[in-house]
């Protein structure tokens, strides 16, 4: 993919600054105050403002210039200043009506009135040093610690910095400066100045290239995902979808930016993927899957030649494998079989045989990725993603044990080189960030690269980061598979996703970044300028909102000022937002009945198999009705008063009557949706239809009929080219119109990188 040119930047006066008595970390966003359990994350944004007022310190910047600044290119609306502003507030735990760091100048701005200074490493320390400083900051404040045992303060300077350097800080945030960010970043640099004093310009002989850890070895237009390297880290293979082709096939090249070589060729409608490199080099396994056709485990020597089959798989949930130290065997996941969902098991190659590995998965768990650690002792699996944790047990077999809570999307992950630490990538605020495990002291430390997952061999990654807008799909006659029209709704240069149509079918709501940061946005469909952000809460992105049945209100499930999730309820019609007293601690999913007076809530369980509750909310606290264990997503089907949900663990669609009645609960589907696309498929409120949106290579989006025996099989392309977002879409009341996200921009690039000795900070939620 083409690649812009990267303008360069002042030297960073250093990582960490000192704001009065709190202590700034730059590129892990975080903010420490004295005497907090542990530092506060911000947003990006909110980041970016703090940086200005540092760079202006002490004196007032307008609203406007933080908006011109912070928010380039965009449509803002006004409260994203106050609600950034807040936020700062909020982890400088400044006090109400006595400020201490910043100060409302009415009809003005903003001025940052605390002390600041720029604060640089002493020493690099030792990997123990490391672990007991983060032992020590954990607990004391950081105010009680002797500064110059840590950080030495650099003296702000006291003329204005030069113009430009609070851009520079901001792109070191990420580290990895995503395609699109780059985007934004050169249009920062275009900006006319700030009001206020007339700043230095910039000493070109000061300028400086922002140094990447990394490098892209890849740059295909499309996707090159799941990347593995060869034992020797010379070469790397990897997915992607060659010239001309529809599917997917195995390609390898050197680590350098060289051209890559076709290595299988998949047929018909075929398409291969996940390869795994042999310890010894020579050869690469993958799968080749024919969509609800056949699913097979192939070798292929690394330099090409024929395929060999060596066992066979589910097509409806392809597993994930690894080999075993010895280049034997493969080692899978929990698998499809003809009796049923089995633990991890290994493949013996010479044989053929397969043998389980001896423990106890648990009834009902999914372990998924197995990895044989690099010293052949450990064998760490993660179990039940996307409410995901890291498991370990001995390589000969035994008990399995925990090594994390955080009940996480983990994006793939690997051992690191000493079988002591792993890397992996985990979804965070609608992004993907890389993070490594250190399996002795149980600390995980974010390595500052965003939009990366996948790793390899501890060097490799994916780097992606999609675009998706919203369009609206008016079905034809279904019966010759026609589709009438794609129109594209709201466009804009931001992410647009989750929409949710109201039961009157006039209005939608759905989430976007387009002021700058996530928010929940509606419109009357008869009127596209009637478009406006329903400001008061921040939705999380895996669930969509929920409608009440009278279209009058929404629910909303998302994080708090804390980053703890809520249920939010907003009347659109007057922007009414109220906090519902949900009796439990981790809601993921929040979803209206017919009956006003009660509501459905899907809660984390932290053993990643969540719960739906039942709550009457006519009574004071919320009184529990009835609760379903393993359910992934529910819709409520209101032409046959029923409930409709899907279970993490398990391929298919399931339903029960609208009071859970255990003895009303049963399978209706037994294939579909498969559990890795559980958010997608959904149902019409008046007619019943439920719709399920698959992909082949001929049709990245395809919409098709589900469990409904008693009406005809339909199938309808609704783009060739795009994909679909991975979240959901949603259908008019009577099912003859479909609102989706498809992708504006997509890709992913193959990332390949050094590790540094001593990652960034430690992260809590891990276990020792």
């Amino acid at each position: 993919m083409p690649r812009l040119h990267e303008p360069s930047t002042p030297p960073l006066p250093a990582e960490h600054l000192r704001v009065g008595d709190c202590v700034v970390d730059i590129p892990l966003r975080e903010i420490r105050a004295p005497g907090a359990r542990r530092p506060r994350r911000i947003t990006p944004k909110c980041m970016g403002v703090l940086l200005v007022l540092v760079e202006h310190a002490d004196r007032v910047v307008s609203r406007d210039a933080l908006l011109a600044e912070v928010w380039p290119d965009t449509l803002p609306t006004d409260d994203v200043v106050t609600q950034a502003v807040t936020q700062l507030r909020k982890a400088f735990d400044e006090d109400r009506g006595n400020p201490r760091y910043i100060e409302t100048i009415a009809k003005n701005g903003y001025r940052l009135l605390a002390q600041v200074e720029w604060l640089t490493p002493a020493t690099t320390p030792t990997h123990e040093a490391g672990a007991a400083a983060d032992r020590e900051i954990a607990g004391h404040s950081v105010d009680a610690l002797p500064v110059d045992e840590h950080l030495d303060p650099v003296p702000l300077p006291i003329r204005p910095r030069p113009r430009g350097t609070w851009r520079s800080i901001v792109g070191a945030i990420a580290t990895v400066v995503v395609l699109v960010g780059l985007l934004v970043w050169w249009s920062l640099a275009r900006l006319p100045h700030m009001a206020g004093p007339v700043a230095a310009p910039v000493d070109p002989a000061r300028v400086a290239n922002a140094a990447r850890p990394y490098r892209l070895i890849t740059s295909m237009p499309g996707f090159e995902l799941a990347p593995t390297l060869s034992p020797d880290a010379a070469l790397v293979a990897y997915v992607a979808v060659p010239e001309g082709q529809h599917g997917t096939a195995i390609l390898v090249q050197t680590t350098d930016q060289t051209p890559p070589r076709q290595l299988t060729r998949p047929s018909g409608l075929a398409e291969d993927s996940a390869p795994a490199w042999s310890p010894d080099g020579r050869s690469i396994a993958f799968l080749r899957v024919e969509p609800s056709v056949s699913c097979k485990v192939l070798m292929v020597a690394a330099n090409g030649g024929a395929e060999r089959e060596i066992g066979d798989c589910d097509p409806r949930s392809p597993p994930t494998f690894e080999w075993t130290p010895d280049g034997r065997g493969l080692i899978f996941g929990s698998m499809l079989t003809g009796q049923g969902l089995v633990g991890m098991r290994v493949l013996d190659l010479a044989s053929g045989e397969w043998r389980a590995v001896p423990y106890r998965p648990g009834v009902g768990n999914v372990d998924l990725s197995p990895r044989f650690s690099p010293d052949g002792r450990w064998i760490v699996f993660l179990r039940n993603n996307p409410q995901g944790d890291f498991w370990r047990l001995p390589a000969e077999g035994g008990s399995a044990e925990r090594l994390s809570q955080l009940s996480a999307d983990v994006r793939g992950w690997d051992w690191l080189p000493d079988s002591r630490s792993i890397l992996f990538g985990r979804m965070i605020d609608g992004d993907t960030r890389m993070f490594r495990l250190d399996l002795e002291t149980g600390q995980a430390r974010d390595l500052g690269i965003e939009s990366a997952q996948a790793p390899a061999v501890a060097a490799a990654f994916v780097q992606r980061k999609p675009y998706f807008g919203l369009f609206r799909v008016v079905l034809g006659d279904t019966s010759k598979g026609a589709v009438h029209v794609v129109d594209p709704l709201f466009p804009s240069s931001a992410r647009d996703m989750l929409p949710m149509v109201a039961p009157d079918g006039r209005q939608i709501v759905f989430f976007s970044d387009r002021s700058g940061s996530n928010h929940l946005w509606w419109a009357d469909l008869d009127q596209p300028d009637s478009l406006r952000m329903l400001q008061g809460l921040q939705p999380g992105t895996r669930y969509p909102a929920s409608w009440s049945a009278d279209s009058s209100r929404v629910t909303v499930v998302g994080p708090d000022g804390e980053g703890r999730n809520v249920v939010s309820e907003i009347v659109p019609a007057s922007g009414k937002v109220t906090r519902l007293p949900v009796p439990v601690e981790e809601p993921l999913q929040a979803v209206q009945l017919p009956d006003p007076g009660r509501l459905l809530v899907l809660t984390s369980t932290g053993e990643g198999r969540p719960r739906l509750n039942l709550f009457d909310r006519g009574r004071a606290p919320w009184v529990l009705i009835g609760a379903v264990e393993d359910v992934s997503q529910v819709r409520v089907d209101g032409a046959r008063n029923r409930l409709l949900f899907t279970r993490q663990t398990q391929a298919g669609l399931w339903q029960a009557d609208l009071a859970l009645t255990p003895s009303s609960v049963r399978r209706i589907d037994d294939a579909e949706p498969v559990s890795e696309r559980y958010r997608l498929w959904e149902v019409a409120t008046q007619t019943g239809e439920l719709r399920y949106l698959d992909q082949q290579p001929t049709c990245l989006v395809l919409l098709r009929r589900i469990a409904t025996p008693d009406a005809p099989p339909s199938v309808l392309c609704l783009d060739q080219s795009r994909r679909s977002a991975p979240n959901g879409f949603s259908l008019s009341p009577r099912g003859d119109v479909v609102y989706l996200s498809l992708a504006k921009w997509d890709g992913a690039d193959i990332g390949y990188m050094e590790l540094p000795e001593e990652p960034k900070t430690f992260v809590p939620g891990w276990l020792n």
